[in-house]
């Protein structure tokens, strides 16, 4: 029965017919509004699996544009100096221009730059357009989530943030797998061309349906050019020490450790000015609110999780069982299924249970998936690694629903674009921490593990006399047999010593989830977030 509103008459007051009017639903989005946010969803999905889809195929890209090893690298660095930037100044932009204009021009242009990517015939000019593309398509993320703790009431928001943490989670998860199947089936300018007529629906669709705010073209009279000067410096520069460090001997590269003092300097220039500055360019005073503070952190060390292990997996996959990258996909879908078919049940869990527990079960489960894989052998397939993706897959949609709510679910509406583009600044901070981070340990531990294993190969040892017998016995119609079955037995080494890094890595993994876990057990229990218009 519709809940309706009746009005005393007094002489003179009009018909009652026009005093029995329905009363407002506070729960009902207008259906115009939803397809708007679910059109917006889609679009942060094209952003984030754009990242993944052409790391999974970056040797065809590097082989059809003739570069070289060095620069195919800046085919992703490129994208994510860009989109880190872009990532915390969304917020700014999206008060100073409103939802409907960022939005827009984010997908039109990551639309523009995906079709200028697949039409460039030089790692220059690929470079170039990735950048593009990075910077602008990486205002669709945080407005996203903003929007989505804006538009919908309390009540709502654990289904919705069930739906975007999936996409935040399951598109990187699912890259691999998609950009093998376009590689193998088509060629390597696909992975950008299908981002095309998606990308236009997208942009016409937000320019037609969004109207949830009005732009405020007054800050930009305020618009503070030092800090986005000083921001770019420090995360630009920090991200490039994060994806350049592993593979070039960190600060002993004078680019890197150049680079370095500049993030360093430009972070220091940049919290002055925030801190002091009247209107500034990101306001990170955000973090003094308690439950948003945690949920950065959790959201940072997700992020370690997330985009570690999507890149873990490959690594092992291709160099240990020297799968390409459409039989990587393949085995790495289990995870993206795991996440699909959990993510109702965690939207439905999250409103009915403390989300203490849920950030415990969740960061066990992960747990537990990379722990089972600090037994992974250079055997292990398809279904060794079945169970440990399951639970990864589980893990991160128990977790990532909780983190969403702590973290923008308690501010005031005003204060949720700001704070957006900081929480997810977070996780891609993580992610890239996180990968440097294990390729450090992965290369250190590799020749830490080989060091030990060839003090091991002496002749004095039954085992390796044994094997490098049988390999000279295998080889024994050439007449190298000798020198063939040695350095197959260095090959062998050699791998066993990468399967004990991964180990390690896993095991690095296992210990900061676990430890995460224990944090979220003593966290104050988030309280009711703020009234709000609920969208209307």
């Amino acid at each position: 029965m519709t809940a309706t509103s009746v009005v005393r008459l007094s002489p003179g007051a009009p018909p009652a017919s026009e005093l029995l009017m329905p009363a407002a639903d506070p729960e009902r989005i207008a259906p115009r509004r939803l397809v708007a946010f679910l059109v917006m969803v889609f679009g942060m999905f094209m952003a984030i699996l754009d990242i993944q889809i052409v790391s999974a195929s970056l040797t065809e890209i590097q082989a059809g544009l003739a570069a070289s090893s060095d620069e195919i690298s800046w085919v992703q660095t490129a994208y994510l100096i860009a989109e880190v930037v872009m990532i915390p100044l969304s917020g700014f932009l999206s008060r100073a221009l409103g939802t409907r204009i960022i939005f827009a021009i984010s997908a039109a242009g990551f639309t523009v730059a995906s079709l200028m990517c697949g039409l460039s015939t030089s790692i220059n000019e690929m470079i170039v357009w990735r950048a593009i593309q990075g910077f602008i398509g990486g205002g669709m993320i945080p407005t996203v989530f903003a929007t989505a703790f804006i538009l919908f009431p309390p009540s709502r928001r654990a289904l919705v943030s069930a739906m975007i943490g999936l996409v935040a989670t399951l598109a990187p998860t699912v890259g691999p797998t998609v950009g093998g199947y376009l590689t193998d089936a088509l060629s390597w300018h696909w992975l950008f061309f299908i981002n095309i007529l998606p990308g236009v629906v997208v942009t016409v669709a937000a320019l037609a349906l969004i109207d949830f705010d009005q732009p405020n073209l007054a800050l930009f009279r305020h618009f503070d050019w030092f800090g986005l000067v000083t921001m770019a410096g420090f995360l630009g520069a920090l991200q490039y020490v994060l994806e350049e460090g592993p593979r070039n001997d960190w600060f002993g590269d004078d680019t890197i450790l150049t680079l370095a003092w500049v993030s360093g300097l430009s972070a220091v220039a940049f919290f002055v000015r925030v801190l002091t500055a009247a209107a500034p360019i990101v306001d990170i005073k955000a973090f003094s609110d308690r439950n948003f503070a945690l949920g950065s952190l959790f959201s940072f060390v997700m992020g370690i999780g997330l985009y570690g292990l999507t890149t873990v997996y490959p690594l092992y996959l291709g160099q240990i069982r020297g799968y390409d990258a459409l039989m990587i996909g393949e085995t790495m879908f289990v995870s993206g299924l795991a996440m699909f078919l959990t993510a109702p049940f965690a939207g439905r869990l999250a409103a009915r249970v403390d989300p203490r527990a849920m950030l415990v079960v969740g960061f066990l489960s992960f747990a537990l998936g990379t722990w089972w894989m600090t037994y992974v052998t250079s055997d292990w397939d398809f279904w060794e690694l079945l169970w440990p993706q399951i639970f990864r897959g589980v893990g991160l949609m128990l977790a990532i629903v909780p983190i969403n709510n702590i973290a923008l679910g308690t501010l005031p509406p005003e204060r949720v674009k700001n704070a957006s583009g900081l929480y997810n600044l977070t996780r891609n901070l993580g992610g890239a921490v996180g990968l440097a981070g294990i390729y450090t340990v992965l290369n250190d531990r590799t020749d830490l593990h080989l060091a030990r294993l060839h003090e091991r190969l002496t002749w004095s040892r039954p085992a390796a006399l044994e094997t490098l017998n049988n390999l000279t016995a295998q080889f024994h119609s050439f007449a190298d047999a000798n020198a063939m079955a040695l350095k197959q037995l260095m090959l062998i080494t050699h791998r066993q010593g990468v399967v004990m890094a991964f180990g390690d890595v896993f095991m690095m993994l296992t210990v900061l989830f676990m430890a995460l876990a224990g944090l979220a057990v003593f966290m104050k229990k988030p309280g009711q977030a703020p009234g709000n218009a609920g969208g209307h």
